[in-house]
């Protein structure tokens, strides 16, 4: 049986965790050592760092902060924003981070997930897709969500598999920060389109939403940070709820 992982993610804008709704009017939300400390102790099977800004302000990765991370975490942990290329990926990798998440540096230049998956392996590699529904028409957005492209985003998680990406974070821009639930619809159209786990994002308001999710869709893991951040629930608390409906957890 699938085990699958509950995943909070810590949002980044100079060295603060924010969140905010659709990715818009982003809050402070605390500091990320101490959270990410406290979502570890709580049963986290894994941690997302986004630096949320970082491809729209063009600016250097956040190394200081993920070294710092990296000496108070002892579960694996993914860093995304910014990353350009197998250099960037390299000191993010060297500065402790696990996996690596790539978005608006992929649509603009797909050959990047090859280039990273030939050089640290296809696991360090995740493609972190934005995803909008127009006109019935699920489409990838870049640079935090700002601006549309003109790629579906179905055939953007087959290309990008197949160029190398060896795991898939699909957030959908609607339903972020709304609680409403995970578009479940969406997240299994990509499950049946990959052989690669996909991680679900969006929408989560509490740990309903996550027996929702696996229960009704091959997801391999869900990401939430409202939840966790405001405290409506923590990921051992999510665990229980799974595991009282029969969906394999890790302990």
């Amino acid at each position: 049986m699938l085990t699958r992982r509950i995943i909070p993610c810590l949002d980044i804008r100079g060295e603060r965790v924010v969140k905010g709704v659709q990715f818009q009017n982003l809050r402070d939300a605390g500091d990320p050592l101490e959270r990410a400390a406290r979502y570890m102790d709580a049963g986290a099977d894994e941690l997302c760092f986004l630096d949320v800004t970082a491809s729209l302000e063009e600016r250097p990765l956040l190394l200081a902060l993920i070294k710092r991370l990296s000496r108070v975490l002892f579960i694996p942990f993914s860093v995304g924003g910014g990353v350009r290329s197998v250099e960037d990926a390299y000191e993010l990798l060297r500065a402790g981070a696990d996996k690596i998440g790539v978005n608006t540096a992929a649509v603009e230049r797909p050959g990047l997930l090859g280039e990273l998956a030939d050089a640290f392996g296809r696991q360090c590699v995740v493609l972190s897709i934005d995803t909008k529904l127009v006109d019935g028409v699920w489409y990838v957005t870049t640079h935090g969500s700002r601006e549309l492209s003109s790629r579906r985003a179905l055939d953007w998680v087959r290309e990008g598999v197949e160029r190398g990406a060896g795991e898939i974070l699909l957030n959908c821009i609607d339903t972020d920060g709304v609680r409403g639930g995970f578009r479940l619809d969406l997240t299994e159209q990509v499950v049946g389109t990959v052989e690669v786990p996909v991680i679900a994002s969006g929408g989560a308001g509490g740990a309903e939403h996550f027996v929702e999710l696996f229960t009704r869709t091959g997801a391999h893991a869900g990401l939430a940070a409202s939840i966790f951040h405001d405290g409506t629930t923590t990921p051992s608390a999510v665990k229980q709820a799974l595991r009282a409906a029969g969906v394999e957890v890790r302990l």
